[in-house]
């Protein structure tokens, strides 16, 4: 099989040649510098290393705010910045290293904010939001194998709207102004499918990928219930513009634990999940045994990689019988972090080429 055969094969949970061998998570920022100092070579990355699949490419449109905000530091301090992002958001920075920022103001605050917004930068029809090259890297990418994408953060109802909310006051609209909240994400679903159709005329699309990050380490941010009334009817609409398309796989990426949302996901046409945590309470054993039409990427406990030889091992033991069943794409939990050193890494590719039967 090709790995577009592949990938899309194990997205419907069918038989396959052999596990997809790929990464969709790639490391936290700075790990690459670190892994340099531990032997990395040279002009190497994370993705080149091993002699992964090719894997995944997102098609190069817009998909956000254009024009996007522009970058201003509002405050500059010894170790931080104040600063208003490409997003429009508020936050103190760290001028050194990764980290999480502290978030301050966000865009969208009430009905006249929104409307300003999706007037001056959510319009669909905007040409610029497909580069010149469109036609050309699209043909590259699938003269490389890789199966084609639409869709990436921020495109998603509910992680969208806390990009352009926050989360508290998100969480708050629900209850004061849910007639707000139904209107961006209806907004948000046509917007987002009005430029679909302009690619899938130019090319054919294997995945439609939804951002969420919804969940916390006991849960969903939103009840059941609260994602069928406001998410589901549009999660319908993005599945049945799949199905009329050809587009095989439509894909949910939520951190945290997801147990409450699989069920109103796979409902509405969810039939790819990713990446659950297993510091979350996620066991991907159990989840194939309660959803064996759900395909699965991630589960592989990151944190127990970092600890070397012996705890990988187990580790992937652990979840073997994943290997033996369709619908699973082997990855890490989520991005690789800093504990993780480089011949860990080497390490765990090395084992799990193995057990994919490359």
């Amino acid at each position: 099989m090709t790995n577009r055969e592949r990938i899309v094969a194990t997205g419907l949970c069918q038989k396959t040649d052999r596990v997809p061998f790929f990464f969709y998570f790639g490391p936290w920022a700075g790990v690459e510098d670190i892994w340099r100092t531990q032997g990395m070579p040279e002009g190497k990355h994370w993705n080149t290393v091993m002699d992964f699949d090719a894997g995944i490419a997102n098609v190069p449109v817009q998909l956000g705010y254009f024009p996007q905000f522009e970058w201003k530091v509002l405050e500059d301090k010894a170790d931080t910045q104040i600063v208003v992002d490409y997003s429009g958001v508020t936050q103190e920075i760290r001028k050194h290293g990764a980290s999480v920022p502290r978030f301050i103001d966000y865009p969208v605050k009430d009905r006249e904010s929104w409307e300003k917004i999706k007037a001056e930068r959510l319009n669909p029809e905007s040409a610029e939001r497909f580069p010149a090259n469109f036609d050309e890297t699209v043909e590259g990418l699938v003269k490389a194998d890789k199966a084609l994408q639409l869709g990436q953060y921020p495109s998603g109802l509910f992680g969208g709207l806390r990009d352009m909310m926050g989360a508290e006051e998100l969480l708050m609209s629900f209850y004061t102004q849910p007639d707000l909240v139904r209107d961006m994400m209806d907004y948000l679903t046509d917007f987002w499918l009005t430029i679909y159709e302009k690619v899938c005329a130019r090319c054919q699309i294997d995945i439609i990928h939804i951002w969420e990050d919804m969940s916390g380490k006991t849960g969903s941010l939103i009840s059941p219930a609260m994602v069928r009334e406001f998410m589901v009817p549009n999660y319908r609409k993005i599945r049945n513009f799949a199905d009329d398309h050809g587009i095989k796989i439509v894909c949910v990426d939520t951190d945290g634990n997801a147990s409450q949302l699989v069920p109103p996901f796979m409902e509405a046409g969810i039939n790819l999940m990713l990446p659950f945590e297993v510091q979350a309470g996620c066991d991907i054993v159990e989840y194939r045994s309660k959803y064996p039409d759900l395909a699965i990427m991630g589960g592989i406990n990151k944190m127990e990689i970092a600890k070397g030889k012996t705890a990988t091992d187990a580790e992937l033991e652990r979840v073997r019988e994943m290997f033996t069943k369709p619908g699973y794409f082997p990855a890490l939990d989520h991005l690789i972090p800093p504990e993780l050193g480089y011949r860990d890494y080497i390490y765990f590719c090395e084992r799990l080429r193995e057990m994919c039967g490359v």
